[in-house]
């Protein structure tokens, strides 16, 4: 059985002492932090107990967990650490947190540019940086990246703040590939393009193309997925039917990806049971459960995505490795700030 804990942090002190630490466990467990959802990541936990009796004791939170990590140094109980996004990955690795895992069974379903040059961390799902279209508004079949700040464009356009992750990842991408400058000149482009004050989730800017507040909205594929099939609040479908996804295909690099990862902790206390995880979260199965039940791709290309994914069409995604992408978001941010994009 998995035993969770989700902790609702408010601040990054509260994740630091409201959480409460467990202690190193015994062989036949192994201990995982996860910056995903309990929702999401439990059907995967289950499977690997069902699979190797091992028992896994895990602790959710939405921030905090690198910062607890370094807290705890030594004798910290944690063996894994989940992430949603790329960036906590490298920051857990350059602050000493993750040791190298050397695993053929790991490092043939990854390939090399969605994992850590010195296997520090792996991906283990992508979803595309895309384009929210209007179907009756905008109804293209293709955009570029650089084309979001032609002034065709202005006042059409809506998104979440610049200085979210899955936007500074973007922009540090096109830094990557582009340069500072032309970075700068497309970001300040972008923003005079903007319908409004960047604000909201993915989520909301579907829903804010749907009231006709905006045409195109910038947004992660996987979000598409799950306003299809939300049942709560059936009113998302109707804003997910109201846009199209155009993957934007950059002549310098293709489609922007992120991914969501793992990462064994220096100080595992439970090694070869997390190694166990690790390469079972690698695995076709894993990654068909994983993928299946957020809506993302497998990053194993041997892996067939979802139904649903599938019928969004096919997108040539960037290869340069993501940890590069990740090493250049603090000069994402810092453009961010100083074009004062969320003003």
């Amino acid at each position: 059985m998995v035993t969770t804990r989700r902790f609702i942090i408010a601040s990054l002190g509260l994740a630091l002492s409201g959480l409460i630490a467990a202690p190193a466990q015994a062989d036949g467990e192994v201990n995982v932090y996860s910056y995903r959802q309990p929702a999401l990541i439990n059907p995967l936990l289950e499977a690997f107990t069902a699979k190797t009796g091992i028992k896994v004791r895990a602790v959710f939170a939405d921030n905090g967990l690198v910062e607890r990590l370094a807290q705890e140094g030594r004798n910290s109980p944690a063996d894994v650490l989940l992430s949603a996004d790329v960036g906590r990955l490298v920051e857990a690795a350059q602050r000493g947190l993750a040791q190298p895992v050397d695993s053929p069974a790991i490092s043939e379903k990854v390939p090399a540019n969605l994992r850590d040059p010195g296997n520090l961390w792996f991906g283990l799902t992508m979803r595309a940086r895309v384009v929210y279209a209007s179907r009756e508004r905008a109804p293209i079949a293709s955009i570029t990246y650089e084309e979001l700040a032609d002034p065709k464009w202005r006042g059409k356009i809506c998104m979440r703040p610049g200085n979210h992750p899955y936007n500074l990842g973007l922009i540090a991408a096109m830094i990557a590939h582009t340069g500072e400058e032309s970075t700068r000149q497309w970001l300040e482009g972008l923003k005079a393009n903007l319908a409004g004050k960047p604000s909201g989730n993915d989520r909301s800017q579907a829903k804010s193309v749907y009231a006709g507040e905006c045409d195109l909205a910038i947004a992660n594929t996987y979000y598409m997925g799950k306003m299809l099939t939300e049942e709560k609040e059936p009113e998302q479908k109707e804003w997910a039917k109201a846009v199209k996804i155009v993957f934007p295909a950059s002549p310098a690099f293709g489609t922007h990806v992120n991914i969501s990862g793992m990462l064994m902790t220096a100080n595992a206390p439970n090694r070869d049971n997390a190694l166990k995880l690790m390469e079972f979260l690698a695995s076709d199965e894993a990654q068909q459960l994983y993928a299946n039940a957020n809506f993302e791709y497998p990053v194993n290309p041997a892996v067939p995505a979802s139904e649903i994914v599938r019928a969004w069409g096919s997108f040539t995604p960037d290869t340069l490795n993501v940890a590069e992408i990740a090493r250049l978001e603090p000069a994402a941010s810092k453009l961010v700030d100083e074009v004062q994009f969320n003003d």
